[in-house]
């Protein structure tokens, strides 16, 4: 309670108008601004900052963006003002509309079922960021480096408001988005680039229990060729809930359940919540209770809430020792054949709690260069701080394998530690629709690797809902589907023959497009930019294209219209719709139209069932030829595992190519990388307004076809 009352008594003797005193570039076009009482011990260090900024000098006179700090009804605020006909972006994980014009996201991560909570104005995750597109196509971007609970408003202009001490802001001007969202991206760091396996679709339960079940799954999706790479284990797998741990009846043994999993061709991701079931004798209680590892109330006693097991205790990862604990125990729980994580229930969601989760006032001990505080200041900030721990916990068990998380609750940065889903949806057409701004918003706020629960986790889901939603979550970054408990069975069988054939249709493009979406996550991680992008990123200067949200762009050559899409708003220029996987999407009714721009050249893969068989000994390379009959494309390769990448053995090839008269000549060239070329077999596939014609298979650095 007393460090409660000092942190009231502190905000209100901040001054009503609180003027910028201190302001510094630090970058070429970054700018960052203090206000006055601005506490280090408060606010440093930066958990969205990779480092902290040095100053290169002074913030030029003629500099556009500057905050305005003032204090209003005891809250600290930090104002911008921006131009008429400049549209809003990012805020991260939010439901609603694409532009962020006039909307208002309050930033304390939530566990909300089906977006229900405040009306959906806050999920799971935080985000202090917001991306300005003025009316000439260039941009801004504005992070408010500040943890606490807080809002952001952008009725009129753009205001952070926050229940915590002043805090400072970072502006970052570019002449475009895409280069706002690289800076984005040098600040708060990219991801990391995940397996090869962690691309495939993926399927989940709450819950495949017991293992006969979970292998009945496996085995289905092999029979059914259906491609699949990876089957997920929810909390039913444990003994009573409690974590790091499997039950002995359902899954006696858990490492031949993996076993069999690889066996087919599958990966396995196995569920673990912060909530440690607060039962004596159990081995992870008794550990976290003998090193003091547990976040405290506001009296230093150990914070029980309730959750799945019942009374729980909670790490607190502010602790370094208590990280180092929680990294330890995934050594004996990855040695069972566990290839990922998926940390769920971390904003942390608790039954039995204020808001659902931890009182505010609990207390977080700190240690390192992180400060003993209140929850206030961390609750935004925890899952964030649980998914690194897990990262370095799964990276340590499995030195030479790239490490794959995924986090429900995170901050602006966690796409360092893991992947991101959009939480409890439902199975609604609304939900579906949804999927769209919502996922552009998180990779336009640093987070690429994103996807939404494919048909709906929570309510029953139609036949032909499920059938559209597939149809266009092939082309999402992250795809997963997933269900409740007492939901319909929802995986692409289970609603007729028909709509296994959609998704086995749409499951086929997503894999035979896998080098085409490997090389965007390796973009991603080398420049920050988001692998599915709004179509206004095909011309920022374009503001028809700045609210449409119903089809997105997946790199900058490939365009998705979702069936339902009504009058969207397409880019000017050459757009050309392809067969990735024999089907024609022009009479589909389920089929997402795949069109590609004129001037480039995409890979196609073989089709196969899991990225086990991924090989690019045979590539098609699909040709739309521009204005001036020209195009080119990249493809980029590596082992799809481990970090030999890192040292130059990755290959990336250029294509190039151009018709003269009726011959189309393509030159295929090393462009960087020191793993060997495969003596590949390749073939073109023109790609023209009325037809796709195609060359036989051929080897070599010249490819010759004539029309």
């Amino acid at each position: 309670m007393k460090k409660t009352i000092i942190f009231l008594l502190t905000t209100l003797f901040v001054a009503f108008h609180i003027n910028a005193q201190t302001s510094h570039l630090i970058d070429k076009d970054v700018s960052i601004f203090y206000p006055s009482h601005y506490d280090i011990k408060k606010n440093q260090p930066s958990f969205a900052l990779l480092k902290e900024p040095k100053s290169i000098g002074s913030v030029p006179i003629n500099w556009k963006m500057k905050p305005h700090f003032y204090s209003k009804a005891g809250k600290i605020v930090a104002s911008l003002p921006f131009e008429r006909g400049t549209n809003l972006y990012g805020t991260g994980e939010n439901t609603g509309t694409l532009v962020r014009n006039g909307k208002k996201v309050t930033l304390w991560n939530t566990d909300t079922p089906s977006y229900t909570r405040d009306s959906g104005k806050r999920l799971y995750q935080s985000h202090p960021w917001v991306l300005g597109v003025n009316k000439d196509g260039t941009a801004f971007g504005i992070i408010a480096d500040n943890t606490w609970k807080q809002d952001i408003d952008l009725s009129d202009s753009i205001r952070f408001i926050s229940d915590g001490p002043a805090f400072r802001v970072v502006v970052i001007l570019g002449n475009t988005p895409q280069e706002v969202v690289k800076e984005l991206s040098n600040l708060v760091g990219r991801m990391e680039m995940p397996p090869l396996w962690a691309i495939g679709y993926q399927q989940c339960r709450w819950s495949y229990s017991p293992d006969t079940r979970i292998k009945s799954i496996v085995d289905t999706f092999r029979l059914k060729k259906l491609p699949c790479d990876v089957i997920w284990m929810d909390i039913d797998y444990m003994e009573k809930f409690k974590i790091f741990t499997f039950d002995k009846t359902n899954i006696p043994n858990p490492k031949e359940v993996n076993n069999y999993l690889h066996q087919k061709g599958f990966h396995s991701i196995w569920m673990i919540d912060p909530g440690v079931s607060a039962t004596r004798g159990y081995s992870v209680y008794n550990e976290g209770r003998k090193g003091k590892n547990w976040v405290q109330t506001v009296d230093y006693k150990e914070y029980n809430g309730r959750v799945w097991p019942g009374a729980c205790a909670f790490p607190d990862f502010t602790r370094p020792e208590t990280r180092i604990w929680w990294s330890g125990l995934y050594k004996d729980f990855m040695a069972t054949g566990v290839d990922g994580v998926w940390n769920d229930m971390n904003e942390p969601s608790v039954f039995d709690g204020p808001d659902k989760t931890m009182p505010e006032n609990n207390w977080h001990r700190g240690g390192g260069d992180l400060q003993p505080d209140i929850h206030l200041r961390y609750h935004n900030v925890y899952g964030m701080l649980m998914a690194k721990a897990t990262q370095e916990g799964i990276l340590k068990s499995n030195p030479n394998k790239r490490p794959f998380v995924l986090t429900r609750a995170g901050y602006l940065g966690s796409n360092r530690y893991a992947a991101s889903w959009t939480g409890d949806n439902a199975g609604t057409v609304e939900h579906m629709k949804l999927s769209i701004p919502m996922s552009l918003n998180l990779g336009l706020s640093g987070q690429p690797f994103n996807g939404p629960d494919l048909g709906g986790f929570n309510g029953n889901t139609s036949a032909d809902l499920f059938g559209q939603w597939i149809a266009m979550d092939a082309f999402f970054p992250f795809m997963r589907g997933h269900a409740c408990k007492g939901t319909n069975n929802k995986e692409p069988w289970a609603f007729g023959p028909e709509i296994e054939n959609v998704s086995r249709t749409a499951l086929n493009r997503r894999y035979r497009l896998l080098p085409y979406f490997y090389s965007l996550f390796h973009e991603a991680a080398e420049t920050g930019l988001p692998i599915m992008r709004p179509v206004f990123f095909a011309d920022p200067k374009d503001t028809t294209l700045r609210k449409e949200e119903q089809v997105f762009l997946l790199g900058n050559d490939i365009l998705i219209i979702p069936k339902w899409a009504i009058n969207p708003a397409i880019p000017k220029g050459i757009w050309r719709t392809v067969s990735i996987a024999g089907e024609n999407s022009t009479i589909d009714k389920y089929q997402a139209d795949v069109k590609i721009k004129g001037g480039v050249i995409i890979p196609l893969g073989k089709i196969i069932e899991n990225t086990n068989q991924y090989s690019l000994d045979t590539l098609t390379l699909l040709v739309s030829l521009d204005e001036n009959n020209k195009a080119s494309g990249i493809v980029y390769e590596d082992a799809g595992d481990g970090f030999q990448y890192k040292k130059g053995e990755y290959l990336i090839s250029k294509f190039e190519a151009k018709q003269t008269g009726s011959t189309l000549k393509v030159m295929i060239s090393h462009s960087k990388g020191n793993l060997k070329r495969p003596d590949r077999k390749y073939k073109v596939c023109v790609v023209t307004d009325k037809t796709q014609i195609e060359s036989d298979w051929s080897k070599g650095n010249i490819i010759y076809i004539k029309f």
